[in-house]
């Protein structure tokens, strides 16, 4: 299976928050918000590996601003790395004020996403190639956020990550 390149699958999704996405604040949802990206990341997924993905995991996803009631939300979703099956996706979001002309960050977040043959069993998936600087430091970390949510998921002993034992331990 031949590796592919983060710029082969990258995905742009943009929407409008409309008045059924807003909270009483008159700010985007953070469901509405996370259903997007996980929109954004499962096409950018699939894209890779020309297969039906699933969600496997989604990491922290904090909020730096709210996007308001009449704003564009911009999401970037890219190819970080590929494991066996899996994929790990890196998404950023923005909002637009586009009245004001003013652009701002939202949040960002990681997903996990594992490919699917025809049987909905798990499938190999092509490597990553990093192309750019930021490319490759997304590519060299993501083993590291792997390793830790295997362990908070219970699918990895802390002992056995050695990637993390690296960052604390001095040989």
């Amino acid at each position: 299976m031949q590796a592919k390149k983060v710029s082969d699958s990258i995905n742009h999704m943009n929407e409008l928050v409309l008045p059924n996405d807003t909270n009483t604040f008159g700010n985007l949802m953070g469901g509405r918000l996370m259903y997007w990206m996980d929109i954004a990341a499962a096409y950018c997924a699939a894209k890779h590996c020309s297969a039906p993905v699933v969600t496997a995991s989604v990491d922290n996803i904090s909020f730096k601003n709210p996007i308001k009631l009449g704003h564009y939300v911009h999401i970037e979703a890219k190819v970080t790395r590929a494991f066996n099956t899996s994929m790990e996706i890196y998404l950023r979001v923005w909002g637009e004020d586009t009245l004001h002309q003013f652009k701002y960050e939202s949040n960002e977040a990681y997903f996990t996403f594992v490919a699917l043959d025809p049987n909905n069993n798990p499938r190999p998936v092509p490597a990553v190639l990093p192309e750019t600087d930021d490319e490759q430091k997304l590519y060299e970390g993501a083993l590291r956020r792997r390793q830790v949510r295997l362990i908070l998921g219970g699918k990895l002993k802390p002992d056995e990550a050695t990637e993390l034992k690296a960052l604390f331990v001095t040989p």
